[in-house]
């Protein structure tokens, strides 16, 4: 059997063993693997999983990927924080490129819990 390739996410792990998991409906087990599954679904286009795993209360009402011109080339983790069992910010620096142009997006983001699945919330940006 020919070996997967890595998730995009850069955890190293299989992609079937990763992000496809929870694209296929298995619930983030904590914030950090909801941020690098969102990245991942960014890089891929996946719209549907963006919003599902946006908070309601801060979800916008459409996500169009295919106006947004972007290459996405890789994701960092610089912290992961649990604040209690139910709150978490992840800290990371996302590389893309628009137009031949390479660009970072820092971000702190926000994270809840309900009923067993994480959420994105919000994020600040930091500046570069």
């Amino acid at each position: 059997m020919p070996k997967s390739e890595p998730c995009l996410c850069g955890s190293g792990k299989p992609a079937p063993a990763c992000c496809s998991l929870f694209h296929d409906g298995t619930a983030a087990p904590t914030a950090e693997a909801l941020m690098r599954s969102r990245y991942v679904a960014y890089a891929l286009g996946l719209a549907p999983y963006l919003l599902a795993t946006w908070h309601p209360s801060t979800r916008p009402a459409e996500l169009n990927l295919d106006e947004d011109p972007s290459r996405w080339l890789g994701l960092t983790i610089k912290r992961h924080e649990q604040r209690d069992d139910d709150h978490a910010i992840v800290e990371f620096i996302a590389r893309y490129k628009v137009g031949g142009r390479a660009y970072r997006l820092y971000e702190t983001s926000r994270f809840v819990r309900e009923d067993g699945r994480w959420f994105y919330i919000d994020g600040d940006i930091k500046d570069q």
